[in-house]
């Protein structure tokens, strides 16, 4: 990791697990992210200075349209990816957790690079040993669901490579 990154990260860290973060970041950093990607041409994204980050292309749940949503993940150690739909704590479950459900066949991007996935959702006799995974990177990520009415939902992303599919 580079300097610059562990640097934004290690001072970024406490101000996330802040009320005052929660509050104002769904509203300010999506529209952030989006201009960043327009005028990058998806090369840039803030959130990938503050955490491992990855765009998923989604199917919407009711819509069918596609979708996109800019995420946090955690490499899970086995080329696979974890996604947690915390939605800053809060009420809601995020869409793309319902786009998951409905379509489980989707695309990310990270770093630049474009994959087939499948999303599984975590059940609860993994979810723990997902927790500790996800906050081995991002310490103090599971207070969003601690804050939260409800119970987060929790994905894997396994890679699809066109023999499985």
């Amino acid at each position: 990791m580079s300097t610059v990154v562990h640097l934004v990260r290690s001072l970024a860290a406490p101000l996330t697990r802040t009320r005052l973060f929660r509050v104002l970041a769904p509203s300010v950093l999506p529209p952030i992210e989006r201009v960043l990607h327009r005028l990058s041409g998806g090369r840039v994204q803030l959130s990938a200075l503050l955490v491992p980050s990855l765009v998923l292309h989604s199917t919407g749940a009711k819509s069918g349209l596609p979708r996109e949503s800019a995420l946090m993940y955690t490499p899970d150690g086995h080329g696979r990816a974890i996604v947690a739909g915390t939605s800053f704590a809060r009420d809601r479950h995020p869409a793309w957790t319902h786009n998951l459900l409905a379509h489980p066949e989707a695309d990310i991007v990270v770093r630049g690079r474009r994959l087939r996935v499948r999303a599984t959702l975590i059940g609860p006799q993994s979810r723990d040993a997902a927790w500790r995974r996800i906050e081995a990177v991002w310490p103090g990520y599971r207070a969003y669901e601690r804050e939260s009415p409800r119970v987060v939902r929790l994905f894997v992303l396994r890679p699809v490579f066109s023999h499985e599919s």
